[in-house]
């Protein structure tokens, strides 16, 4: 799988090099924050994404929460923060988004490994940094 996310992302260096992207802080009832282990990077991480050219941030970001933790049902939708990253030489454009209420059936994905719930205020050590830095800009812009 990293051979073949290797090779994906060597592409991308010629074919993608500026995208857009989302990104979403998932709240359950309860206020946990749910995060995902991916196939081909390390750390916890919010669900998130490329977007398609035909769709708004916030259908996209949606649709990469049906995609990657299953979800099922949600509430409020806040777009937080736009922000710029460099994942794989792209310049990424994003959109963040703290979506509130949501309930969701994992489901198995060759992408993601694991979904998993965590305290919003006690992230687990081994989350990503891009992830420490988004969660934060969330918590200041609410």
């Amino acid at each position: 799988m990293a051979l073949l996310h290797r090779l994906r992302r060597s592409l991308w260096f010629f074919t993608s090099p500026h995208t857009s992207g989302v990104h979403a802080v998932p709240l359950t009832p309860e206020g946990k924050i749910i995060l995902v282990t991916l196939s081909y990077a390390r750390g916890w991480r919010l669900p998130g994404g490329g977007r398609k050219s035909s769709e708004d941030a916030q259908e996209g970001v949606l649709r990469e929460l049906r995609e990657e933790i299953g979800m099922v049902s949600h509430g409020r939708v806040e777009k937080v923060a736009n922000f710029s990253h460099r994942p794989d030489h792209r310049r990424d454009r994003s959109s963040l988004f703290v979506v509130e209420d949501v309930r969701y059936r994992p489901r198995w994905s060759l992408e993601i490994k694991a979904v998993r719930e965590f305290d919003s205020d006690q992230l687990p050590p081994d989350a990503a940094p891009i992830t420490r830095r988004l969660v934060a800009a969330a918590k200041r812009a609410k």
